[in-house]
């Protein structure tokens, strides 16, 4: 997957989203304040230095391998069963 692959956008997307996600809420937690007595300021920073390093990541690894990780790989799909039909396939 390289970096011009629509695949690798999405899954750096992805990855970036949930990296921010899960920062704001270990700040959130950390303080085990309430929602209106929180750091803001270092909510939102915290959380986007993590993104901002969570797409560097990505960018920087990216290319050789099948997906934004070191060791991602993308499954092949794996083909289903063949449906047989009832006529044999004959058409009759």
């Amino acid at each position: 997957m390289t970096l011009f692959n629509a695949g690798f956008w999405r899954a750096t997307t992805e990855r970036t989203v949930r990296t921010v996600a899960q920062s704001a809420l270990a700040v959130l937690g950390a303080g085990a304040t309430g929602v209106l007595d929180a750091p803001w300021a270092a909510v939102v920073s915290t959380a986007g230095m993590a993104g901002v390093l969570a797409l560097l990541t990505a960018l920087a690894v990216g290319g050789p391998g099948q997906g934004p990780g070191v060791t991602e790989h993308l499954r092949p799909a794996v083909p289903g069963p063949k449906l047989s039909t009832v006529d044999g396939g004959k058409g009759t």
